[in-house]
C-alpha cells in the first residue's frame, strides 16, 4: 500500500514537473538554497512578515463580506462585524492588532538591515526593493485607517489627505484627487476600500515576491557580514551555508510559533492595547460636525507625524516628513564603510545609530502627544538626530576606525 502510494506520488510529482518547474522552485528557493550558518534572533522578522502578510489578506478577505463601503453603513457594518457575525469579533480584531504587528515586524527587520549592513554592496536593489513593501504598507495601513469610519478615521483622513494641498501648483488638484473630494465623502470611502482590498494588497503580493527573488539571487546577507559564496567546496556549495530546509524552515516554524502566542494573548487580552492599537475615538461614529480634540495617526505613522510638526512652515514640514521616508533609499551610498556588520565596526557607528534609534522612538512618542512648545522643542531636537544619522554618514562611516572581518563565520 505504501509502495503504491508512494508511486502515485512519484508520478504525479513527474507529470507536474513536465508542465511546471515545481521540484526546480522548491530547490532553488528552499532545500537547494544554502542560507548561511549563523543566523540569529534577528533573522525571524522576515517570514514572520510573509505570516502576516497572509494574516492579514485572509482575515481582510473575511471582513470584506459583511463590511459596507458607505459613509452611512460603514460604521454600522463593522459593528454587525463585532456583534452578530459569528466570530466576527475575533477577525476583526486580528486585523487591527496584525496592522500594529505587520509595522512592528517591518521596523525590527529594516533595524536588522542597519545593524548588519544588508543594503549594501551586492544587494542594493534587494534594500530598495524592501522599501517600496514599507511604502505599499504604509498606503495600505493609511487607506484601510480610514474604512472603519469612526471619529479619528475620518479626522485623521481629513488632515493627512489635506497635507498633499500644500504641494505648489499641483497641491490642490492633487489633494481633492486623493478624496475624489473637497473633503473625505463617501466618494473617498469607496475609493480607500477599492485601493485598501484590491490594487495595494496586489502590489505587496508581487513586490515580496520580487523581494524574494532579489534575495535569493544575492544570497543572504549574516551577522558578520561575510558573503558565505566566497568560499565553497570541490562541489560549489558554501562552506559556511547549510540549506534553507529543513534547517530554518524549523527555526522560522519556532519563531512562528512564539510570535502566535505573543500575537493572540494581546488580540484575547487587550486588542486596543491601551489605544495605541484601536484608539478610543473610533468606537465612536464619524461626525464631520465635531472635531475631535486631538487629532493623531496611530502609532508607526507619529515619528513622522512628529517631524511634520517640528517644522513650522507646511511645505517645509511636509518635505520633512518625505525626506525622512526617502532617505533609506539612500543608505546603500550613504555607507562608506568597508565593513557591513556593527561587530565590526568602530565606535562612531555604534553611537550614531543607537542615537538614531533612540531619536525614532521619541519622535514616535512625541507624535503621540498633544502640541506644546516643550513636546515642540523635543520634536525638534530629536528631528535633527534623526536627519545627522544620514547626512552625517558618508563622513562618519569612512573614518569610523572598523576591526579586521574574519574569513569565515563566527559563531560565538
Amino acid at each position: 500500500m505504501m509502495n503504491a502510494v508512494a508511486k502515485l506520488s512519484r508520478t504525479t510529482l513527474s507529470w507536474i514537473d513536465a508542465r511546471f518547474p515545481l521540484t526546480k522552485l522548491w530547490n532553488e528557493h528552499a532545500a537547494k538554497y544554502y542560507a548561511p550558518k549563523n543566523f540569529n534572533f534577528w533573522y525571524f522578522f522576515g517570514s514572520l512578515a510573509l505570516l502576516v502578510l497572509v494574516l492579514q489578506i485572509l482575515t481582510g478577505i473575511w471582513l470584506t463580506m459583511n463590511y459596507k463601503p458607505s459613509a452611512e453603513q460603514a460604521f454600522a457594518s463593522v459593528e454587525y462585524i463585532m456583534r452578530d457575525v459569528e466570530w466576527g469579533w475575533l477577525i476583526r480584531y486580528i486585523h487591527a492588532v496584525g496592522a500594529s504587528a505587520f509595522f512592528v515586524i517591518v521596523y525590527l527587520h529594516m533595524f536588522r538591515g542597519l545593524m548588519y549592513g544588508s543594503y549594501k554592496t551586492p544587494r542594493e536593489l534587494l534594500w530598495i526593493t524592501g522599501m517600496f513593501i514599507y511604502l505599499t504598507l504604509m498606503a495600505e495601513a493609511f487607506t484601510g485607517y480610514l474604512l472603519p469610519w469612526g471619529q479619528m478615521s475620518y479626522w485623521g483622513a481629513q488632515v493627512i489627505t489635506s497635507l498633499f494641498g500644500v504641494i505648489p501648483f499641483v497641491g490642490d488638484s492633487l489633494a481633492l484627487w486623493i478624496r475624489g473630494d473637497y473633503v473625505i465623502s463617501d466618494v473617498t470611502l469607496n475609493r480607500f476600500f477599492a485601493f485598501h482590498v484590491i490594487a495595494l494588497p496586489l502590489i505587496l503580493l508581487i513586490l515580496a515576491v520580487v523581494h524574494v527573488m532579489a534575495l535569493h539571487e544575492v544570497g543572504s546577507n549574516n551577522p558578520d557580514g561575510i558573503e558565505i559564496k566566497a568560499t565553497k567546496n570541490a562541489n560549489g556549495v558554501p562552506l559556511d551555508g547549510i540549506p534553507f530546509h529543513p534547517y530554518y524552515t524549523v527555526k522560522d516554524l519556532f519563531g512562528a510559533a512564539v510570535f502566535l502566542i505573543i500575537f493572540l494573548a494581546i488580540v484575547f487580552f487587550t486588542p486596543e492595547f491601551g489605544g495605541w492599537f484601536i484608539e478610543p475615538d473610533n468606537f465612536v461614529p464619524a461626525d464631520p460636525l465635531q472635531t475631535p480634540a486631538h487629532i493623531k495617526p496611530l502609532w508607526y505613522f507619529t515619528p513622522f507625524y512628529a517631524i511634520l510638526r517640528a517644522v513650522p512652515h507646511p511645505l517645509g514640514g511636509f518635505l520633512a516628513m518625505g525626506a525622512a521616508v526617502f532617505l533609506f533609499f539612500l543608505l546603500p551610498w550613504l555607507d562608506r564603510s568597508v565593513v557591513n556588520s556593527i561587530r565590526y565596526r568602530g565606535w562612531m557607528y555604534r553611537v550614531a545609530l543607537f542615537t538614531f534609534a533612540v531619536s525614532f522612538v521619541a519622535l514616535g512618542y512625541l507624535g503621540m502627544q498633544l502640541p506644546t512648545p516643550t513636546s515642540a522643542f523635543f520634536a525638534r531636537f530629536f528631528s535633527v538626530l534623526y536627519f545627522a544619522f544620514f547626512v552625517f554618514m558618508p563622513i562618519y562611516t569612512r573614518i569610523d576606525r572598523t576591526r579586521p572581518v574574519p574569513k569565515r563565520v563566527v559563531y560565538k
